[in-house]
């Protein structure tokens, strides 16, 4: 079977579509839930950088802002993660199905 015939099979398999439709949905809403709150807080800090210039407690040298940008990289590490998981599993045996069907 040719390399362009199995690419062929591949495109018009309805399982390929449904492979990239949740991937790129899935990867725009985990993209959206990390840069919205990234770039909402560099603008902030920019432009309104009291907001995160109170102290956690009294006494202390630490802002409030410093533990918001590390929930923000926190979150983004662990989105990574559930990307990875769903990687892993529902987009890998998807994809596993659309190229058993396409080699038949």
């Amino acid at each position: 079977m040719s390399q362009s015939n199995i690419h062929a099979k591949i495109r018009s398999n309805p399982k390929f579509a449904e492979l990239v439709g949740k991937r790129t949905r899935f990867a725009i809403a985990l993209s959206l839930i990390v840069l919205v709150p990234y770039y909402s807080y560099m603008l902030l800090v920019s432009l309104q950088p009291q907001l995160f210039a109170g102290k956690i407690s009294e006494g202390s040298v630490i802002t409030i802002g410093w533990p918001i940008a590390a929930l923000i990289v926190v979150v983004g590490w662990l989105l990574t993660g559930v990307y990875v998981h769903r990687a892993n599993g529902e987009f890998d045996r998807l994809t596993e199905e659309v190229l058993k069907e396409a080699r038949k």
